[in-house]
């Protein structure tokens, strides 16, 4: 398994004391990192996959607010289901896939 060249670009565009935080390996499950890049910028890195149930219904109360947006990569009618499907798989996006369901 060969490590993804995405993972160090990931690094690089935060700022200095910057976080990067991950619930997923968006990278791939194993990535190479240089400890330099992690402490010469005085980086955070953090996994995250349990959170206080507070922590949802703040998030929903902030997009509902428009506080923030979750970045959405695409978006595809239901009917392209599949070609939505590969395009996660493929790890090349930033963000949501939405599916489109009409009616």
């Amino acid at each position: 398994m060969g490590h993804d060249p995405r993972w160090p670009a990931l690094l690089n565009a935060l700022v200095p004391r910057g976080r990067y935080v991950t619930s997923g390996a968006i990278a791939g499950p194993v990535v190479e990192l240089d400890l330099r890049s992690l402490y010469l910028k005085d980086l955070t890195l953090v996994g995250s996959t349990r959170q206080d149930p507070s922590v949802f219904t703040d998030l929903v109360g902030y997009i509902e607010l428009g506080d923030i947006r979750p970045v959405l990569a695409e978006r595809r009618p239901l009917h392209e289901l599949r070609v939505a499907q590969e395009a996660f798989l493929e790890k090349s996006h930033m963000g949501k896939i939405g599916i489109e369901i009409s009616g």
